[in-house]
């Protein structure tokens, strides 16, 4: 019964929602997530770490960074991501990918695609 109320808590921010949906995409590291939501790494760990321990995300290493992707062999998790990906605002949707595509963050071989800029919070 703890695994249920653990994932139900972990679903019950918004936040972890929008990081949900993008990762509905495919995998991202915690600097592109961050840019894409416009948050601190920080705040942003502290998210990761709820989302992880539910059981809903992943993560592995690439390199340098830690790439986070939806955990879809649990057919109660990916039906609740298909009802979540249905429900999150459209328009929040748009405006965090928008701010992913700027940001740049790595390319398909894990290197990252951003000049170094280490004070914008860059990969």
């Amino acid at each position: 019964m703890s695994d249920i109320v653990t994932l139900f808590k972990a679903l019950a921010d918004e936040t972890r929602l929008r990081v949900l949906k993008l990762l509905g995409r495919g995998e991202l590291c915690v600097c592109e997530i961050a840019a894409a939501l416009g948050m601190e790494q920080p705040r942003l760990s502290f998210h990761l770490r709820i989302l992880k321990k539910a059981g809903i995300i992943i993560d592995r290493r690439q390199e340098r960074w830690i790439v986070y992707r939806l955990n879809e062999e649990d057919m109660l998790i990916r039906f609740l991501l298909l009802s979540i990906d249905e429900r999150i605002s459209a328009e929040q949707a748009r405006l965090d990918l928008q701010r992913l595509a700027a940001f740049g963050g790595r390319d398909n071989s894990g290197r990252s695609k951003r000049k170094k800029k280490k004070k914008e919070g860059s990969c």
